[in-house]
């Protein structure tokens, strides 16, 4: 009986082993298995389509409030230049920021019939913690720019080049990121901020995103 005993052990061994092996292909392959839990760190296939749009989209939200984005640039001017010196890039990046929130919101409000909550100050929150608004810094899984966009679909949609500099470009991939993730989740920031950080069940960073949008750009 000895023998068979040991063998149940070891076969019992092989499963559990076969099971953990599994559940780690699932989080690292994109889409893998299709749950939700394992989604994330700007990897779902929904984004493509999302992002090739963006891609081809030239132009900001020519139906922006003019006197609320004023208000807007002049009321983060001087926090930013804690971070960005120089008044005319400032101007700029903040800007692009109002214009490409509004754009995201807009969109989901006339396609899918959703009012997204996303303000400009929760992707200028996004980048302070993210790049600390350093438009060429690279992280070490490779994320790049203001909103540290992960190189997977700008290296598939062969614009990997456009992230390092060109705050408008960083910045529009990264509103449609989060965007996507605060549809996806229904306008609850922990989960689509944790979705974006590839964290989902961790506190940590929509904790980090959220204290910083309530400390310094809140107004």
């Amino acid at each position: 009986m000895r023998p068979l005993v040991g063998q149940r052990k070891r076969q019992c061994w092989r499963t559990a082993i076969g099971a953990v092996l599994l559940s780690l292909a699932a989080l690292a392959i994109p889409g893998f298995g299709g749950s939700a839990q394992a989604a994330g760190a700007q990897q779902e296939a929904a984004l493509g389509p999302i992002l090739r749009a963006a891609i081809h989209d030239t132009g900001c939200d020519e139906h922006a409030d003019r006197f609320d984005e004023e208000v807007f640039v002049r009321l983060h001017d001087r926090q930013l230049a804690r971070f960005e010196r120089d008044s005319g890039r400032r101007l700029q990046l903040l800007t692009q920021t109002y214009c490409h929130a509004q754009r995201v919101t807009r969109k989901y409000r006339t396609e899918k019939r959703f009012a997204l909550k996303m303000p400009p100050e929760l992707l200028l929150a996004v980048m302070d913690v993210e790049s600390r608004f350093n438009r060429y810094a690279v992280s070490s899984a490779g994320a790049v720019g203001l909103m540290q966009v992960m190189p997977f679909w700008p290296r598939e949609l062969k614009v990997e080049n456009r992230l390092f500099g060109d705050t408008d470009f960083n910045i529009r991939l990264g509103a449609e990121i989060l965007g996507y993730y605060l549809y996806v989740e229904r306008n609850d920031y922990v989960r689509a901020l944790a979705r974006y950080n590839g964290s989902l069940g961790r506190r940590s960073y929509p904790d980090l995103v959220l204290g910083r949008l309530q400390a310094r750009w809140r107004g």
